[in-house]
């Protein structure tokens, strides 16, 4: 599948500290400490909407994560998939009147046009459900034959299903409990009633095929892929197993993530799927989570429509800490495109106090389980004195513009 275009980054002298994230296993921020090539794994979207401002502020966050290394001076092999073939797709291409192929590429194509605005850097592997079925049927028949899946014994639809106790780990990642995790996986695409199942939290693997649905052959009959095992496959096949960072939203925590990592597990006998696990908040409107349950969305090519700088949806989302849950208001943007216009106006001018210290404190900021509030009210500091009192040295502003496009993904030129 086709991702979208690159984008340059700057130069910058210096090095920041290492890398500290929040581990969503070990409950703990920590290090992380990547080889030569770090490596990165987020959840993609499922095309039937795309993308609103809880997508974005997803995958900015990982984007940063991604310029951090590159500061560092690694390379980074960034996988990222697209659900183009589940429920939800069809569910939404049968309510308006369309095929769902084509609602999937138009929504994806609509998702890389917004992350190309938002100067998101692009995954080196963008990889759809349906061109990995292949890789998923091999995943599932090694799953089978190691008898940590089954086929359920049903004539007319004999799904394939994971086994939960599958792995002794299995829980690990989310570290809920019981009846939580009945509670989520119910909510969140499970089918803990379907009969036949030796535990209501066994998780769909194969879906044997049903009238309408699209089906790909494979050993165990005619189906199509799980949710959770696509991802599994298209990880393990692009960056194995014990990859830097798994990423994506705090509702993906469980069933998904914990569902796909013991997946992998099973088949590699390794202990952890990913050595990272990390998890962004929700984005809000009107005091609730912005879903396309509750049609409360705000999408970010309405609001590049209207008129507004991708660069200001950028910096407001990044005004609140990645792993909070947060509201976006009228107020959020009008600050960031305040914020905006401020730092523009320092990096136009002819000279300006020395940027160096600011830069050292960006990084550390971001260094420190990304707390950009925290790196924009620095950069906040050196705008606003270099607007109001200026200064003799004039590369100051290059430097600025240099380390806010390569760190923060914003373009002041």
């Amino acid at each position: 599948m086709q991702s979208w275009s690159d984008v340059a980054i700057p130069s910058v002298p210096g090095q920041g500290p290492p890398l500290r994230l929040f581990d969503t296993a070990d409950r703990a921020v920590r290090p992380v400490t990547p080889g030569d090539t770090a490596t990165m794994y987020v959840c993609g979207i499922t095309p039937y909407d795309a993308t609103h401002l809880g997508h974005a502020a997803t995958y900015l966050t990982f984007d940063l994560v991604n310029r951090i290394w590159r500061d560092a001076g690694h390379d980074v092999h960034y996988v990222q998939n697209v659900t183009d073939v589940d429920d939800p797709l069809f569910e939404r291409a049968e309510r308006d009147g369309e095929d769902w192929v084509v609602l999937g590429m138009r929504e994806t194509a609509l998702f890389r046009e917004d992350m190309e605005a938002l100067r998101v850097l692009p995954p080196r592997d963008y990889i759809g459900a349906v061109e990995s079925v292949n890789e998923v049927v091999e995943l599932v028949e090694k799953l089978v034959a190691s008898g940590a899946a089954y086929i359920v014994d049903d004539a007319e639809y004999p799904d394939v299903y994971f086994r939960t106790d599958a792995t002794e780990q299995f829980g690990y990642e989310s570290g809920y409990d019981h009846d939580t995790m009945m509670r989520f996986f119910a909510e969140r695409g499970g089918d803990p009633e379907r009969p036949g199942k030796r535990d209501p939290l066994d998780a769909l693997l194969w879906r044997a095929e049903r009238p309408g649905e699209p089906a790909w052959p494979s050993p165990f009959g005619a189906g199509r892929p799980g949710w959770h095992i696509e991802c599994a496959a298209i990880a393990l096949n692009r960056i194995g197993s014990g990859f830097d960072v798994q990423g994506g939203g705090s509702d993906l925590i469980f069933p998904h993530h914990e569902y796909s990592a013991a997946h992998a597990e099973a088949v590699t006998g390794d202990r952890r799927f990913a050595r990272h696990y990390v998890h962004t908040g929700m984005i809000g409107l009107d005091g609730e989570k912005m879903s396309k349950s509750r049609g409360n969305l705000v999408f970010v090519s309405k609001l590049r429509g209207e008129g507004v700088d991708p660069a200001a949806i950028r910096l407001g989302l990044l005004s609140g800490h990645y792993r909070v849950d947060r509201p976006w208001t009228s107020e959020v943007l009008a600050a960031a495109e305040a914020r905006l216009a401020l730092w523009k106006q320092a990096a136009a001018l002819p000279s300006a106090a020395s940027a160096e210290d600011t830069i050292a404190r960006l990084r550390q900021h971001l260094a420190d389980d990304l707390d950009t509030p925290k790196a924009l009210d620095a950069l906040d500091g050196w705008a606003s004195f270099a607007v109001e009192r200026g200064g003799d040295d004039a590369a100051a502003p290059d430097l600025f513009a240099d380390a806010v496009d390569a760190l923060l993904g914003v373009n002041l030129r």
